[in-house]
């Protein structure tokens, strides 16, 4: 892998890691249901928590992330000639699918309990009827999992493209040239003729050299 590869590889996973790591820290300062107190039948008071900031930077650390990886392999599916079939690159097709898979339910997902959770923070007090709202347990957790699943996925899209561009590239460069239609070439058929004139016998010298 060239220098520019090391670079994204390194760069995009900082990122997965921001993300995840935010993603875990919100979980851990989201509004639990023991902080929530219910005034009346339909009022509720909510602490002020920095779960919303986090989730929120964890969606803008992955996004990043996931705009760079993308920019770097390309639209692999949006090719009008693509490399030749390989395993390897079956494998980048797979995982580039997976990773847009991964992103999408990672972002709504941080991005509504990011939402949730500041709704609830901006105001102490809050309406509910009934029951007083909080976000899951393992929600964010789930969230910063996925981020580090969409950012692997993306890295191992990216390394499988350029390993199997790479082969194709070499694999063309080696390929002999085929056959000219050369005519091998051998040893004549017939003895070359020497230049010189060819000598006459008399007809009774060359009898008598039969008959001797």
């Amino acid at each position: 892998m060239d220098r520019k590869g090391v670079m994204i590889c390194g760069v995009v996973g900082f990122l997965g890691l921001l993300s995840a790591a935010t993603g875990f820290a919100a979980e851990a300062t989201r509004i639990k249901a023991s902080e929530v107190h219910k005034i009346s039948s339909t009022q509720c008071d909510y602490p002020r928590t920095p779960a919303a900031t986090l989730g929120s930077t964890a969606v803008l650390a992955l996004t990043v992330a996931q705009v760079i990886i993308n920019m770097a392999t390309g639209c692999i599916c949006c090719r009008r000639n693509p490399r030749p079939s390989t395993s390897i690159g079956t494998i980048a097709v797979i995982c580039f699918i997976l990773s847009w898979i991964t992103f999408i339910i990672t972002f709504f997902l941080l991005l509504g309990a990011a939402a949730l959770n500041n709704q609830h923070s901006a105001e102490n007090t809050y309406y509910w009827y009934y029951n007083c709202y909080v976000v899951k347990p393992g929600v964010f957790a789930g969230g910063a999992l996925l981020s580090l699943a969409t950012v692997a996925l993306g890295i191992i899209s990216y390394l499988a493209l350029t390993s199997a561009k790479n082969n194709a590239d070499q694999g063309w460069g080696n390929v002999p040239l085929p056959n000219q239609g050369g005519v091998a070439m051998g040893h004549p058929q017939f003895p070359p003729q020497t230049g010189a004139d060819p000598v006459f016998v008399h007809e009774d010298t060359y009898m008598r050299r039969q008959f001797t």
